[in-house]
């Protein structure tokens, strides 16, 4: 596909315009580094998390996790309490390249699989998410990424063409699925190689 072809951005939001870690509190709330690696290796894991992104709430996805570690009560509750102490701020290079995008014109739009009780709460951490012009999020929509038929929702949805996309991801699946889908795709794993990334399209 011709690159002069990308006409629109679509941006995956956790680790690609906010940092998402749940390390980022759990570090700080064990006192033991061991600890912390088991909670999350075994407890709140990464794969019980996905629920939340399927829509599944907080209260519901932490109760059979109550009754199987009760010894991890507290741990498992600030999931939810101290959700926003899981980030570490917006991304500058990201916010930076959002705004530049505005002021050429190019229509950005967010996808990302989250949940419906945190996505509010996230889109106020930066002016940037003022730019975007809507969203497909997994929980409100009920499909995740990378099935494809999320990426043609956001096709419908948003009014483009798979040859007219580019997709900025930081999971390598995601953005594997979304090439085969049609999509241009930048795997962004180093800030510093975004706006590069755009020039090469001729977006900038």
């Amino acid at each position: 596909m011709p690159r002069a072809a990308v006409k629109a951005v679509l941006w995956d939001i956790g680790n690609v315009i906010v940092r998402w870690d749940p390390r980022t509190l759990y570090a700080k709330f064990f006192k033991e580094p061991a600890q912390c690696d088991r909670f999350l290796s075994h407890v709140c894991t990464m794969a019980w998390h996905t629920a939340h992104d399927r829509g599944v709430t907080f209260a519901d996805n932490r109760a059979p996790l109550l009754e199987q570690f009760p010894e991890y009560a507290e741990a498992i509750h600030v999931w939810e309490t101290r959700w926003w102490d899981m980030f570490s701020g917006p991304i500058a290079e990201t916010e930076s390249a959002i705004e530049a995008l505005h002021e050429a014109g190019v229509p950005q739009y967010g996808v990302t699989n989250m949940s419906h009780e945190t996505f509010p709460g996230t889109i106020a951490m930066s002016p940037a998410f003022a730019r975007l012009k809507a969203y497909v999020v997994s929980a409100h929509d009920g499909v995740m990424k990378p099935d494809p038929a999320f990426y043609a929702l956001a096709c419908e949805r948003f009014g483009l063409k798979p040859a007219g996309v580019l997709f900025v991801d930081d999971s390598e699946k995601n953005i594997l699925a979304a090439r085969a889908f049609g999509f241009d795709a930048h795997h962004f794993t180093d800030p510093s190689a975004l706006r590069p990334a755009l020039e090469a399209r001729g977006l900038l």
